[in-house]
């Protein structure tokens, strides 16, 4: 296992242009980007919503390169998203999961048979083109540069160290430094949409 900021250290040099949806890991992301106005931070929307959310993005700007930092959680909350991905393949798009085996964000809860899940042999079965899997920080930074090159879709989980929020949700510190408003504003403009 990582760390979530390790990993977003080594992912941001290698990140070019790319639009990032940060999912979860968003806190974290926000102080290591250095391309704000491609970043579409969603928040904490409703879980298993952040894969369709990329994929959409992806198949509407598919000139553009979209990562999504998602978690375990939602995938598990929307299993039918990767089908859909798989299916729709956009090749722009690149799914990245940060498998935590916890419920991170509603306390800390143990995700059932976390251990033992391995999600890059679901998105697989599910009909993504490749698929990861990493544990630790060294094998996927000597990974990263060749998987960002790969048509995708494509599918990498990595083991990180839960960053659990105990808080209730509206006692904790906001990590979006912008608006809805604002995001739309600076992607419309960052991706020349009217």
């Amino acid at each position: 296992m990582f760390n979530m900021a390790d990993m977003f250290r080594v992912f941001q040099p290698f990140r070019g242009d790319a639009v990032v949806i940060p999912g979860r890991g968003g806190r974290h992301w926000i102080n290591i980007s250095t391309n704000e106005k491609r970043d579409v931070p969603l928040g904490d929307p409703a879980m298993g919503g952040h894969a369709s959310f990329a994929m959409g993005m992806a198949l509407a700007q598919p000139d553009e390169k979209v990562v999504l930092f998602d978690s375990e959680g939602d995938i598990l909350m929307n299993l039918g998203a990767l089908v859909t991905i798989a299916e729709k393949a956009p090749q722009n798009f690149y799914h990245f999961v940060l498998d935590n085996e916890v419920y991170a964000t509603t306390g800390g809860q143990p995700v059932p048979n976390a251990q033992d899940v391995a999600y890059d042999i679901i998105a697989k079965g599910a009909g993504y083109q490749s698929t990861y899997s990493f544990d630790n920080l060294e094998d996927f930074s000597n990974n990263i540069e060749r998987i960002l090159s790969e048509p995708g879709p494509v599918f990498v989980t990595m083991k990180v160290f839960p960053d659990i929020e105990n808080e209730p949700i509206n006692a904790r510190r906001r990590w979006r430094t912008r608006s809805t408003g604002q995001v739309v504003d600076d992607i419309k403009q960052e991706l020349d949409v009217a």
